[in-house]
């Protein structure tokens, strides 16, 4: 009977701890909101405990900020955590990508045409929100060709920081186009198993990633320096 409790209230975590995040990254918790764990636990259907766990996740990936005494709310965006994180995914995804071109199948390749048809019906119907879920989706069946939990883990926690600006930015005009374009050059390098042509279509997109998103940590700047003014 405890381990179907303790794996019941597990199921519980991932549940609020997968929509709570999911709520972050697209913005619909504003940082600096307050995560309030008795309404969240009401809400939810939970216990206090399930909320405690899934709150401790946010804040080990750097989304949630827990201040004793004070509660725990949802953390701004800052811009060297972006960068850091933009450094770190480059390098490791570069590399993913390269190896994944000398592993490819056709298994590999048939999810991400899978993926890519997607993608475009994303972009002609301006779903944002189901192009980033699918750009997510996209990176992460590279990155499971090349089995290595350790490489997981670390981008999981460099994309939840960047996931916010990145949402944020993916509207501009043009990018969306832009990242299908890209993620399309992406596969077709890995297609042709070119382990070195796979890698520069990932470095170009992810420079083209990072420049949308210095964009949007300049008006970020930009608005907390005409707030520290005021």
């Amino acid at each position: 009977m405890p381990l179907v409790e303790s794996l019941d209230d597990h199921s519980k975590s991932e549940r609020v701890y997968r929509d709570l995040r999911r709520r972050i990254r697209e913005l619909v918790l504003l940082p600096g909101s307050q995560l309030r764990k008795n309404e969240i636990a009401i809400e939810y259907g939970v216990s206090r405990a399930p909320v405690n766990e899934a709150i401790a996740r946010l804040a080990d990936e750097g989304l949630v900020d827990v201040f004793p005494q004070s509660g725990s709310f949802v953390a701004p965006i800052r811009p060297e955590d972006i960068r850091e994180s933009l450094l770190i995914r480059t390098g490791l995804e570069v590399e993913v990508v390269r190896r994944a071109a000398q592993l490819a199948d056709r298994e590999l390749l048939g999810q991400l045409d899978k993926n890519l048809e997607a993608q475009a019906a994303a972009v002609a119907a301006n779903d944002m929100v189901r192009l980033d879920n699918l750009d997510e989706a996209f990176h992460a069946t590279i990155l499971l060709a090349v089995n290595s939990p350790g490489a997981q883990r670390l981008l999981d926690r460099t994309r939840a920081i960047l996931d916010r600006p990145r949402f944020h930015a993916l509207p501009e005009e043009g990018r969306p186009k832009a990242t299908f374009a890209e993620h399309q050059r992406i596969a077709d390098a890995i297609r042709t198993r070119d382990s070195e042509l796979a890698g520069a279509a990932m470095r170009v997109h992810l420079a083209m990633v990072a420049q949308a998103i210095e964009r949007d940590i300049a008006q970020i700047e930009v608005a907390a320096k005409t707030k520290s003014d005021a």
